[in-house]
């Protein structure tokens, strides 16, 4: 076995910065995803966890540069799901075993949306309880809020870094986004009580191997539960996007890229919870499957109503929009199925590395 893998799967963060970079540089990636995914069987075992998202508003007071629901973007049609829809499309994934929900749009603060949040989580813990997990996806926002989202039923937190590294953030937004305020976040998220996660994009214009490997190192830092990172893959109404050709060559350089994160994550970091995002699955039709061989142990299908997903497109070319929930329950079944993995029905699907925190307080 090539050394520094041996060395990786020792103990969690026993590579340096130049070593993670070199595993991150491998062209032959074969040994690199085994023991990646034999790590992950060591921690988790064969087994996937889902999530049922629910992208329950495209409104964004965001301009992210690399982002198809930028708020600059005025092709899209935006859209706010009912309260009565979201929690319609919540019990759907517990009746069907799912075990947790992800709530994701568009940033925004305000009262109106904090005061929605809210209901939509109590109303879920009516039926779910602690039992059915509850991930919010919703941005930069305040201490309060989030407490009170947290108070209400949730029970984690997803917040992108999409770079760790302060010079290339900066690339990817406007002036007044803030890398520091994104990291803050994070923090309070953590200080809060929530199982707190982050990602990046891997392949970004100009983005080096050292700053991925500051990234994963990013994630430690953090002390992260869970990771939910992917490929970038441009979008034609976005400032960053407009002139990348996605041609298959392109695509296939991405997602070996994204894999190579996901398997070095890890290897670095052993007991998080690591999502094969669907953006794999716009750069191969196998993407996802690919991603949990690589040592990804957590997927996320569709639960929102076809209607609303093709204003959903963060990227092009993502797939499953005319795919209603039950044929996409279906699909990733049998895809986790196809590779020899089961499904943990009816499970929050907590990482290893956040019970071990709970078990030492």
């Amino acid at each position: 076995m090539n050394p520094l893998i041996e060395k990786a799967a020792l103990k969690p963060y026993n590579l340096t910065h130049g070593e993670i970079v070199s595993l991150l540089a491998l062209e032959d990636t074969a040994e690199l995803f085994s023991a990646a995914y034999e790590l992950k069987c060591r921690h988790v075992g064969k087994i996937v966890s889902l999530r049922g998202l629910i992208e329950f508003s495209n409104q964004c007071s965001k301009n992210c540069y690399y982002c198809g629901i930028r708020r600059g973007n005025t092709l899209v049609e935006r859209y706010h799901l009912s309260e009565d829809d979201v929690v319609r499309m919540a019990r759907w994934s517990c009746e069907q075993g799912y075990g947790s929900v992800v709530l994701q749009s568009g940033e925004l603060e305000s009262e109106a949306n904090t005061a929605f949040v809210e209901r939509v989580l109590k109303r879920i813990r009516e039926f779910g309880g602690d039992e059915f997990g509850v991930t919010l996806s919703l941005g930069e926002q305040t201490e309060e809020v989030y407490r009170r989202w947290f108070e209400a039923g949730a029970h984690r937190y997803l917040l992108r870094i999409e770079s760790s590294v302060p010079e290339l953030y900066a690339r990817l937004h406007p002036a007044d986004h803030s890398h520091a305020r994104r990291t803050e976040c994070l923090r309070v998220l953590k200080n809060l009580g929530y199982q707190t996660g982050s990602g990046v994009m891997s392949g970004l214009p100009g983005q080096t191997l050292d700053d991925l490997a500051h990234d994963i190192e990013f994630y430690h830092a953090m002390d992260l539960d869970m990771i939910g990172m992917g490929p970038y893959i441009p979008h034609a109404e976005t400032p960053l996007g407009k002139d990348i050709e996605f041609t298959p060559e392109y695509a296939r350089n991405q997602l070996v890229l994204a894999l190579k994160m996901i398997a070095v994550a890890r290897l670095y970091l052993h007991d998080v919870n690591i999502a094969a995002t669907t953006a794999l699955q716009a750069l191969d039709e196998r993407g996802r499957e690919q991603g949990l061989l690589a040592g990804a142990n957590v997927m996320m299908p569709n639960v929102t109503d076809t209607e609303y997903r093709q204003n959903y497109r963060l990227y092009e070319n993502k797939p499953c929009l005319d795919e209603n929930s039950a044929k996409c329950r279906n699909c990733l079944k049998w895809r986790v199925l196809s590779i020899g993995e089961t499904i943990n029905w009816g499970r929050r699907g907590d990482s290893p590395h956040c019970r071990a925190k709970s078990a030492e307080r």
